[in-house]
């Protein structure tokens, strides 16, 4: 599962039942699928990188062909030039593993009146993403959900005055039960309407 959710009850003490802190992981890129195509695209491009480099200079640097067969102009230099992109892209998607980008947490704290949203964004002066509101703010959980082609399942916090903040991971869709799930919970936790069902 991608989102981890701790409830950590506080002692109420005729308080409100939900006092405490709701915590929830959020998975950024370092997810399987990730990972699995980081990998598929370095062994890729690295085969085309190589069997340019050989059909250039007529030595085999690959154990499952010979690519010192190919005429260098014109396919030994496409090759040549697919294995560059390949490697740059493969470089790409490993420094953003590497890096956990839109990995972060959602807390929503009863104690402090606090909800804090954190994602790990791209190198640079926004690396850090955090949005900060008070839970008295808050109007409603809402939960988006499209379906057909390319579905969207999400969770968004209206918070007054502000745009609809998404709660969850970017990528891959959730599946109805999760996101039915996710939505109630932080709903019936912070004490607002659900919207959206």
């Amino acid at each position: 599962m991608t989102v981890s959710t701790t409830i950590n009850q506080g002692d109420s003490n005729g308080d409100r039942a939900s006092s405490g802190v709701l915590h929830q992981k959020v998975l950024g890129s370092r997810r399987l699928s990730n990972y699995w195509w980081a990998t598929v695209v370095t062994l890729g491009a690295t085969g085309f990188l190589l069997a340019g480099i050989s059909s250039y200079l007529q030595v085999n640097l690959l154990l499952v062909t010979d690519p010192t067969q190919l005429v260098f102009v014109p396919q030994g230099l496409v090759m040549g030039l697919y294995g560059t992109a390949g490697v740059l892209l493969a470089l790409f998607l490993w420094l953003m593993i590497l890096l956990d980008v839109g990995g972060g947490y959602n807390e929503f704290n009863h104690e402090t009146d606090t909800v804090k949203i954190f994602r790990w964004g791209f190198p640079g002066k926004n690396r850090r993403i955090e949005i900060s509101a008070r839970i008295r703010d808050v109007q409603s959980v809402r939960l988006d959900i499209k379906e057909g082609l390319n579905p969207k399942r999400a969770v968004y916090l209206r918070i007054k005055g502000r745009r609809d903040v998404p709660l969850t991971r970017v990528g891959q869709p959730l599946s109805l039960t999760e996101i039915e799930t996710k939505g109630a919970e932080l709903a019936r936790f912070l004490q607002v309407p659900l919207e959206g069902l």
